[in-house]
């Protein structure tokens, strides 16, 4: 039996490297998924080579299938209400309904679906698209129960967002869900929000 482990990261780098925690703990890459805001283009000369200069839009046929660690597989690709992502792994695939190497053009509302679909709680879904939305990273993994309480503490160690707290702090502002239809946040606004919630 496995259960879907998920966490949010401000800061793509901490995702990154919860990724290769998830690998080195024996979780597959072909088990994980990344999905990160990549508005600025600050990730692009990761992609793999096939989607490299593509745009957003581009083949993510070697993120869904994997090459030599998920991390290696990324892809570039757009989601309506979110903009360009840089992805890798199968939420990306499941949520363009994609089997390996589809084309991708956009992921319409997807995400939430994707992450729904995988069995996290549709209110979590709603806040973890939103915080991509703004500029945060998603880690989504697939774990075997002997793995869980490992990978549960990569993805909810003190690099993770604090799901409770960003759902209070997006709802004082008056957000209740993730909307597609909104508009794509700017390098800017990505930009002041990662100021407003950055750890001492």
């Amino acid at each position: 039996m496995t259960q879907t482990l998920t966490g949010l990261f401000d800061r793509y780098d901490d995702a990154r490297r919860a990724v290769q925690d998830l690998e080195a703990a024996g979780v597959a890459h072909r088990d994980i998924s990344l999905v990160a805001n990549d508005v600025r283009g600050a990730h692009r000369d990761e992609l793999d080579p096939a989607a490299r200069d593509a745009g957003a839009g581009a083949s993510i046929g070697a993120a869904v299938g994997g090459l030599g660690g998920l991390l290696a597989g990324l892809g570039l690709l757009a989601i309506p209400g979110i903009g360009p992502v840089v992805a890798a792994g199968w939420l990306a695939a499941t949520a363009a309904g994609a089997a390996g190497g589809a084309v991708i053009g956009g992921i319409a509302g997807g995400l939430v679906g994707a992450l729904t679909h995988a069995g996290v709680p549709e209110a979590d879904a709603h806040v973890y698209a939103e915080g991509v939305r703004r500029g945060g990273t998603l880690v989504t993994a697939k774990v075997d129960e002997p793995l869980v309480p490992t990978a549960r503490a990569i993805l909810s160690d003190d690099r993770t967002v604090d799901l409770a707290d960003r759902r209070r702090a997006y709802e004082s502002e008056g957000w209740n869900r993730f909307d597609e239809a909104a508009p794509v946040y700017s390098a800017e606004e990505i930009e002041a929000e990662r100021a407003r919630f950055e750890r001492p």
